[in-house]
């Protein structure tokens, strides 16, 4: 009995001196490691915009191949929020069949 409260005694200090250390370090954990994030969220954004672009295109130049209509960033956004809704009412049918609540939802 006396190890295991001398060990779970020497474990709490060592944390106890971490946390310590940790409040009186002036800086962030990030400053500490010289971390800086590798992209910024702007540069994301505009890299995804870019993919958009890039497959709305390629989609065009095969539907130009075809002799259909070009499609356009309204029409994408239509197809996928269409595409999104199918998938909602399979997965809340499904949920249904297995008797189970919507986790996400009210």
């Amino acid at each position: 009995m006396e190890f295991i409260v001398v060990s779970t005694t020497v474990v709490a200090f060592l944390v106890l001196c971490l946390v310590l250390l940790a409040r009186a370090y002036p800086g962030s954990g990030a400053d500490l490691l010289d971390w800086k994030p590798t992209r910024s969220y702007e540069v994301e954004a505009q890299l995804e915009l870019d993919d958009v672009a890039q497959m709305i295109e390629a989609q065009n130049e095969y539907r130009r191949r075809r002799g259909a209509a070009e499609i356009t960033e309204a029409d994408a956004e239509r197809m996928a929020r269409e595409d999104e809704e199918v998938r909602e009412r399979a997965r809340s049918g499904y949920d249904r069949m297995l008797g189970r609540k919507d986790e996400l939802g009210p």
